[in-house]
């Protein structure tokens, strides 16, 4: 495994911190995801950087849309990336304890509406998502793999619950999923992503290993306006084309839901954050999973000012440079060209 080192955040106890710039060596990670338009432009972002980010696989779950079009989706975009040597594999179909819910109504019926659907020529692996996450950290070296979950945290729990002694070759959790400030947008007070499969995300919150989680009070800050999608359109290449086609589409439903100029681009934060995290801010807190009450169920109870006592578990980011997201964006997807 190539080396890799990383300054992560600074941050003082009570206090708000900037994101500390990273270490330019190569960090090996995982990416769980459920694509979705924003999914598959994170991996078109990670894909677009290999000296920074390591993609060891690409894992599904159900969720966006559900799972045999969650893997096909994955590997049409390692196409289109043309890095159909990173191996996709598909995961767990269903949450852990609760029925499905998915978001056709957001993504479309193939979950990538905007381009052209058809079966990859990438293969999908033979092996279970899960047991791919635990057979790679086992072969880890101690606090090595940074876990990018950016869907419904079931495979990311799975595994856990399979193997607890992964959690030692954990380095760091990158997660999208959560709300505080900006209540929820698939329940009244939960975010899609934790609301789909509360439970699990109950059990990654609680797992010890450092979390940095990316909720909607940081996604809803990076709008895809149209003037930042002609942007990228200007590139001029085919991933740059797709991508425009997709934040098109994806744009029409929160852009009426929200009344606003475009759709918030929520998990290419994690990325984001792992190539330039000095673009966030956050604060090391105590996150807590609702998952007794229906009323409230999946809620992520953000404790900034530290009023709980409990341990701080995860850093929740609350701001980014949203002109400087895009600028590395554009600037990624433009390397396809």
């Amino acid at each position: 495994m190539r080396s890799w080192r990383f300054v992560s955040v600074l941050a003082r106890r009570g206090g708000a911190s900037r994101l500390a710039d990273a270490n330019p060596m190569t960090r090996p990670i995982i990416i769980d995801c459920d694509p979705g338009q924003d999914d598959a432009i994170a991996l078109l972002l990670a894909l677009s950087s290999p000296d920074e980010l390591d993609v060891l696989g690409i894992t599904t779950v159900a969720g966006n849309v559900p799972l045999k079009l969650t893997q096909r989706n994955a590997r049409l975009i390692t196409e289109l990336a043309e890095r159909g040597g990173v191996p996709v594999h598909a995961g767990c179909a269903r949450p852990l304890v609760r029925d499905l819910v998915t978001a056709e109504e957001v993504h479309g019926k193939t979950g990538i509406d905007g381009v052209d659907i058809r079966e990859p020529r990438v293969p999908l692996q033979d092996r279970h998502a899960v047991d791919f996450i635990v057979d790679t950290l086992l072969g880890a070296e101690d606090a090595s793999v940074t876990l990018v979950p950016i869907g419904p945290l079931t495979n990311i729990a799975m595994a856990m619950i399979k193997e607890p002694t992964i959690l030692g070759k954990i380095h760091e959790i990158v997660l999208m999923g959560g709300a505080m400030r900006e209540g929820g947008n698939t329940s009244a007070s939960a975010e899609f992503n934790i609301l789909v499969d509360p439970h699990a995300a109950h059990v990654v919150f609680d797992c010890g290993r450092p979390i940095t989680a990316m909720g909607l009070d940081v996604t809803h800050q990076v709008l895809a306006t149209p003037q930042r999608i002609e942007a990228i359109r200007t590139l001029g290449n085919p991933v740059a084309d797709a991508t425009c086609a997709m934040l098109t589409f994806f744009s029409r439903f929160d852009s009426e839901k929200y009344g606003t100029a475009g759709a918030p681009l929520h998990d290419p934060c994690t990325i984001a954050y792992l190539l330039e995290p000095g673009l966030f801010e956050g604060r090391l807190c105590n996150i807590a999973v609702e998952i007794h009450s229906e009323l409230t169920m999946g809620h992520t109870a953000v404790d900034m000012w530290d009023v709980s006592a409990r341990r701080k578990n995860a850093t929740w980011v609350h701001a980014v440079n949203a002109d400087r997201f895009y600028a590395l964006l554009a600037e990624r997807l433009g390397r396809y060209g």
